[in-house]
């Protein structure tokens, strides 16, 4: 089993090496992630005839192969389907995310754009975010948000999950979008298998322009930002609000809608493992 981890905020990200770690027990683990931040690139891989792609080798302890990208995250997923790193890979793990990517953040999210590039190659992939305290904008979170981050818990999830899609991989490719609280494990109340909602817990309220000194006709983007709001619990945001794991499948090439009959029975396998974990804990 060949798995491949990725991120969206680069290749220095805690959060990328935290979860690299946590999938060497379950297969030969590469890491290719982007040389800096790509946060909100969703799926894009960018103008490649004017980018010069290009791959360094970098060090991440205790995983055995790591490489850093100029590029979005779903341009690392579609030169790693290309073979660029010693052949095809079985599974695809994003993340860990700090911020939710629920309600429309999942549509700009690099994280989980590089989780549909994976299956768009026919390949299974994970994409896990975490919540930040205070929550994250639009689906990211501010440095000063991610002091504190219980990374580890999003890991000890992800892992959990992927053990069951190695041991019994799904028949036709899925993605699992998973966000997790930033709580203790023995803190996670349950899981639940959420909808995506229309709005994350945290979104852009307004865009004005601003002046910039001595550059005429040039203007500056001032963003301001709504408070913190409370969504159903159906939701994959009301599920983390609430300290819940949110289970999203993305699973159809056409749209963000749920999966069904085949592909479900085999996402179930992860379910169950995720209900293992979390009853594990007392």
């Amino acid at each position: 089993m060949r798995i491949l981890v990725t991120n969206d905020d680069g290749i220095d990200s805690v959060g990328l090496h935290v979860l690299a770690r946590a999938m060497t027990p379950h297969g030969d683990v590469t890491v290719v992630a982007p040389d800096r931040e790509y946060s909100g690139a969703g799926a894009a891989l960018g103008a490649l005839h004017l980018m010069q792609p290009e791959v360094q080798r970098r060090f991440i302890e205790g995983v055995p192969q790591a490489w850093a990208l100029n590029g979005a995250p779903a341009l690392c997923v579609l030169y790693a389907r290309l073979g660029l790193f010693d052949g095809r890979f079985d599974l695809v793990v994003s993340g860990i995310n700090p911020g939710a990517n629920v309600g429309r953040s999942v549509y700009h999210s690099g994280t989980v754009g590089a989780a549909l590039t994976a299956r768009l190659g026919g390949i299974n992939a994970i994409a896990v975010s975490q919540a930040v305290d205070g929550f994250g904008v639009e689906g990211q979170g501010w440095d000063e948000m991610v002091r504190g981050q219980r990374w580890h818990t999003a890991a000890a999830v992800a892992s959990s999950m992927v053990a069951s899609l190695v041991a019994a991989p799904p028949t036709t490719p899925v993605v699992l979008n998973v966000n997790v609280p930033n709580l203790e494990l023995d803190e996670i109340k349950g899981w639940r298998r959420a909808i995506v909602g229309t709005v994350p817990p945290r979104a852009m309220s307004s865009a004005t322009m601003e002046a910039r000194e001595g550059h005429e006709g040039t203007f500056n983007v001032r963003m301001t930002w709504g408070d913190p709001v409370e969504l159903p619990i159906e939701t994959d945001g009301g599920a983390v609000e609430a300290g819940e794991v949110a289970v999203t499948y993305l699973g159809k090439l056409e749209g963000l809608t749920g999966l069904e009959g085949e592909d479900a029975a085999g996402a179930t396998a992860a379910e169950r493992a995720l209900d293992s974990l979390l009853s594990d804990r007392h």
